[in-house]
């Protein structure tokens, strides 16, 4: 049972950053999903391709006013989201983890949403609501855009002060404007499209944490991917209480909320939750993480300041 659950765990990007419900749930599993689409030669791309079109019948499921067909989508709704989980410990497992592959995997996850959202709202219009609720879709599917971009920055800052870069996915935006500019429409439409995604994805995240942004570009440039221990551990210190409030923001604590509106019948509820609740919780979060990262970079540069007079006399 221990050898399993250390199997697992070497499929996880850190264990200090899963959600609850993941370790339970979710990672157990992906990793059996896992260990099957490997015997079987399947790619984490595929698995991710096909959580796509799970997802997204999920979302069309929500769609009829029938409690049995609500449960099935429910159901496919959980499986897509063990599956999103398998492909990035398969990519893991086999060590064939791409940006590529993050990107599509992140772009699965909204078309799932939007799915959810549009379907939702038709749903609403035939009971009597009017077409504004496509309005209040919009606002909320772009507050969720922001919520889970500023989770996943911010536990991928912790797994880089932490652990160092070799576990962080951090991307910087000039980088990949580099790469998508390098990129032909005609020749690789595919990728560019992904690419154009993702770069707005990052314009996001370094928007809404400028302090984060110099903190993590003074680190690098004076110890590159390793922050300096003392670093590390006040990183730790600072935002380690942070972390549930990151996996609060991302998809599980959404998809419990969306289930109790789809099994209730009171459908506004998971949009009143989305509008109000998490944005209350993403501006607290986005507020204590910067404040954080000044008063770090500021013990930083001191320290190094004192460090360089020593080895100067």
């Amino acid at each position: 049972m221990s050898q399993n659950k250390s199997k697992i765990e070497s499929t996880l990007k850190s264990k200090e950053t899963e959600e609850f419900l993941d370790v339970i749930f979710y990672r157990p599993l992906g990793y059996l999903m896992a260990v099957a689409s490997k015997k079987m030669g399947i790619t984490p791309n595929c698995i991710t391709i096909f959580s796509i079109f799970v997802g997204v019948l999920a979302g069309h499921l929500f769609y009829y006013n029938d409690l049995t067909i609500n449960i099935v989508g429910i159901a496919l709704l959980i499986w897509a989201e063990a599956l999103d989980s398998a492909d990035g410990q398969l990519a893991r497992m086999t060590d064939t983890k791409s940006l590529y592959g993050r990107i599509l995997d992140g772009f699965g996850g909204n078309l799932w949403f939007i799915s959810i959202y549009i379907h939702l709202c038709l749903r609403l219009i035939n009971t009597g609501e009017s077409y504004t609720i496509f309005i209040v879709a919009v606002v909320c599917g772009i507050s969720h855009s922001l919520q889970s971009a500023i989770a996943d920055y911010y536990r991928n800052y912790y797994l880089f002060f932490v652990y160092g870069k070799s576990r962080s996915e951090i991307s910087k935006s000039q980088n990949l404007k580099k790469e998508y500019q390098e990129l032909s429409w005609r020749r690789n439409f595919a990728k560019k499209f992904l690419m154009r995604v993702y770069v707005n994805y990052t314009y996001e995240q370094e928007f809404l944490s400028a302090k984060s942004v110099r903190l993590l570009g003074y680190i690098s440039s004076i110890n590159g991917e390793q922050a300096p221990a003392k670093v590390s551990d006040e990183f730790r210190k600072k935002n380690k209480s942070l972390i549930k409030y990151y996996n609060i923001l991302t998809t599980n604590t959404r998809m419990i909320v969306l289930f109790i509106s789809i099994l209730t019948g009171y459908l506004p509820l998971y949009f009143i939750f989305e509008a109000t609740i998490l944005n209350f919780l993403l501006a607290y979060v986005v507020y204590k993480h910067e404040m954080n990262a000044e008063t770090i970079l500021f013990k930083t540069i001191i320290i190094n300041m004192g460090e360089t007079c020593i080895k100067e006399q």
